[in-house]
């Protein structure tokens, strides 16, 4: 039983650390809403807020929105 103790606990933990990067690191999460009330606005196109993504280099990326 030891075993299956590690893997679902590794799992758990796992799982606990992803959710804490999201609610700390990702755009769409507002802690803050007198002083930064919408935080994605403020994101530069070089900004990496995916876990992964494929074949993309956010540091060649350029500004194509206006902003607000």
């Amino acid at each position: 039983l030891i075993p299956l103790f590690v893997i679902i606990g590794s799992g758990g933990v796992g799982a606990g650390l992803y959710l804490l990067r999201l609610a700390t690191l990702n755009p769409d999460v507002c802690w803050d809403k007198k002083n930064n009330p919408e935080p994605w606005n403020k994101l530069a196109p070089s900004d990496q807020y995916k876990f992964y993504s494929v074949n993309v280099d956010y540091s060649k990326l350029k500004k194509d929105r206006p902003d607000f």
